[in-house]
């Protein structure tokens, strides 16, 4: 246990800003969730209740739970429930972006800091925490049938290229390659980046957020082990059917192909289009150099000029939690 002056120690370290926001980012598998629970679970028995904003561009969506490895048990710390924000928060099928994340967050901001709370934000996906920690200035982006007539039918490799050419011109740049995962998502990104390059970008600017920015530092070879062990173990527990579900539901399979990874290869296997091997394997490669895509944004996010303390993920529970509390809000 913690000795009391410890405790003291913990108390005034914090007492500076006690609503300044924390952020836990890291790879799939570090096991940053449950980090974050954890630290909101000790900051609240120390008197500074504190709840969780997701950032996760799929964790939004309803109904999309294994394949999304929500893991809402992870919430439940001992007797402490964590209240959460920004999960299972839309449809399956629809398309949430960062501009709607953006003005979402922001709500679910406010409004903990309103109620004397301290905000935790976690999760992967390292567009949506810069844009909310620099405020980046977006506006919304309307579909253009138009223009999706004239692209629809096109390869994938033609429609990277055109990309390519846009965001060169408009100084802007690929992010994660996620932009290019599927003809569908390519389309929509060419969309944006059309719109864009006619309408003057900022419409409605939000501020930057300051925060404490805790990276979880998981090993490479740990890493790999911890995605091929968690993705088994989901398709034990129903993933396969979850999704098979969700088309049986009414939701189109270019839909769910949309989302990516999970959604992506085990579709593609329901519907036939390749066999249960083929998809575990192109699967669990593809979660690989996800993660792998996730730390060097994060590694990016450090050249950019944010400022991460990095805490290894192999630590118990408990010494990651005091490492947390020791850093002092920069």
């Amino acid at each position: 246990m913690y000795s009391a002056l410890v405790r003291i120690h913990f108390f005034v370290t914090f007492a500076v800003s006690m609503q300044t926001m924390i952020t836990i980012l890291g790879p799939t598998a570090s096991g940053k969730t449950s980090l974050a629970a954890a630290l909101a679970a000790r900051l609240t028995l120390d008197g500074s209740p504190a709840e969780i904003i997701g950032a996760d561009s799929r964790q939004v969506y309803r109904r999309m739970d294994i394949g999304t490895g929500k893991d809402l048990s992870d919430y439940q710390v001992g007797d402490i429930s964590i209240p959460y924000h920004l999960v299972d928060i839309c449809e399956p099928g629809t398309k949430y972006n960062l501009f709607q994340y953006q003005q979402d967050f922001m709500d679910a901001y406010e409004d903990i800091r309103r109620r004397g709370v301290r905000p935790i934000l976690c999760g992967g996906t390292g567009l949506y925490i810069e844009a909310v920690l620099k405020g980046y200035h977006l506006s919304p982006v309307p579909q253009n049938p138009e223009l999706r007539a004239q692209l629809e039918g096109m390869s994938l490799e033609k429609l990277t290229v055109m990309l390519e050419e846009l965001k060169a011109r408009s100084g802007s740049h690929m992010h994660n390659k996620t932009d290019v995962d599927s003809a569908q998502r390519a389309i929509r990104a060419i969309e944006i980046e059309v719109y864009n390059l006619k309408h003057p970008m900022p419409q409605r600017e939000l501020p930057a957020v300051s925060s404490l920015i805790i990276g979880v530092d998981i090993g490479r070879d740990e890493r790999r082990q911890k995605i091929t062990a968690r993705l088994k173990q989901r398709l034990e527990e129903g993933m396969v059917d979850e999704i098979r579900g969700l088309l049986e539901d009414g939701i189109p399979a270019e839909d769910l192909i949309y989302y990516g990874l999970e959604y992506k290869f085990v579709t593609e296997y329901v519907i036939g289009k390749c066999s249960y091997e083929e998809m575990f394997r192109q699967l669990e490669i593809a979660i690989h150099q996800f993660a792998k895509r996730q730390m060097t944004w994060f590694r990016g996010m450090e050249r950019r000029g944010f400022s991460i303390h990095w805490v290894d993920a192999a630590l118990p529970m408990e010494e990651k939690v005091e490492i947390i509390m020791n850093v002092k809000d920069e």
